[in-house]
């Protein structure tokens, strides 16, 4: 930090300084952060309670996961099979929406696929009730 002594002659008046000085304002900060550190845990209450005790429950294994494919011609194709139309999709949905615990979908779209192919297929799972879904897609390594 920078101090100002004096104007440099002798004889001239004092000017007023027009710098701002921070130190004090930084140490005040500084003092303050230590005291709110310091007393922060002093101040922390809990309320007394017993907690339950954990146990290892075994776990239910998950259903096979569902892929649904769309290729670039906007066919539908359900685990490596292909689906008639769309009610013959909604009836395969409907079949796993009642499964417990429910599957997931996975949706595999063609690059070149229309949005209006996926946007049906993702309706239909909507409509069928399933809850988890999502997108497979492949990391971009940098060729195309």
């Amino acid at each position: 930090m920078a101090m100002s002594v004096g104007s440099g002659s002798p004889g001239d008046e004092p000017k007023a300084m027009s710098d701002i000085n921070t130190t004090p304002l930084v140490d005040v900060m500084l003092v303050l952060l230590i005291i709110f550190l310091i007393t922060i845990p002093v101040i922390t209450k809990t309320v007394p309670v017993e907690l339950p005790k954990a146990t290892n429950i075994a776990t239910q294994t998950k259903p096979e996961n569902i892929t649904i494919a769309i290729d670039a011609a906007g066919n539908v194709y359900w685990n490596n099979g292909k689906v008639a139309n769309r009610q013959a999709l909604l009836d395969f949905v409907k079949a796993a929406a009642v499964q417990v615990p429910q599957p997931e979908i996975h949706i595999r779209g063609d690059r070149n696929a229309r949005y209006e192919a996926v946007g049906r297929v993702m309706y239909t799972i909507q409509r069928g009730g399933v809850v988890k879904v999502g997108f497979i897609t492949e990391p971009d390594r940098g060729t195309r």
